[in-house]
């Protein structure tokens, strides 16, 4: 089973475009996959971004962190394919919200669950989009490849995950992924 891994960053925020629903807008700067039956990273910038979308199609899961809210979002203003229909998906973030009762950053489930955090925000990447520095935000966006990939082991494996609430207390939810 290929199991493919993914997130991209964008070149505008929110207030850029108007607005959270105006997404189609924002515009993808880098978009990055890890395919399980490859055991490989790539990097997709936006002159590849039907490269990219291809590469969805071809896995037989896609697993991300928001991306049905998010990703497939940016992503369906480069085709005509209603990706959230057409992509076998498994948004981490949706099952964790039904856990837990509320939506979580990927930041608290992985420092509270792994005991790593991220290395930057989607901001940073704007930034580094409008500076040219597409290399960082590659390297970024691979990071949060690799903790979305490890969260997903981890709670397939243990059928849990961890965060802590704000009061800076450790907490358990319940997970029901198959690995």
């Amino acid at each position: 089973m290929d199991i493919v891994y993914f997130d991209l960053e964008t070149q505008r925020t929110a207030n850029d475009v108007g607005g959270w629903d105006k997404k189609h807008e924002m515009g993808m700067s880098v978009g990055v996959t890890y395919s399980s039956a490859d055991d490989k990273y790539e990097i997709f910038p936006e002159s590849r971004v039907q490269d990219l979308i291809g590469r969805l199609q071809r896995a037989d899961l896609v697993v991300g962190y928001n991306i049905l809210r998010f990703d497939y979002e940016v992503l369906m203003a480069y085709t005509v394919l209603d990706l959230p229909d057409q992509l076998r998906t498994l948004d981490l973030l949706i099952d964790i919200e039904k856990s837990v009762g509320h939506r979580l950053k990927l930041e608290d489930v992985a420092q509270g669950t792994l005991g790593v955090g991220k290395v930057a925000e989607g901001l940073d990447a704007i930034r580094w989009w409008r500076e040219g520095k597409v290399m960082q935000i590659a390297e970024y966006c691979c990071f949060d490849v690799k903790v979305t990939k490890l969260v997903h082991e981890y709670g397939a494996a243990h059928k849990e995950l961890f965060f802590s609430d704000r009061f800076g207390r450790k907490q358990r939810m319940e997970i029901n992924w198959s690995s």
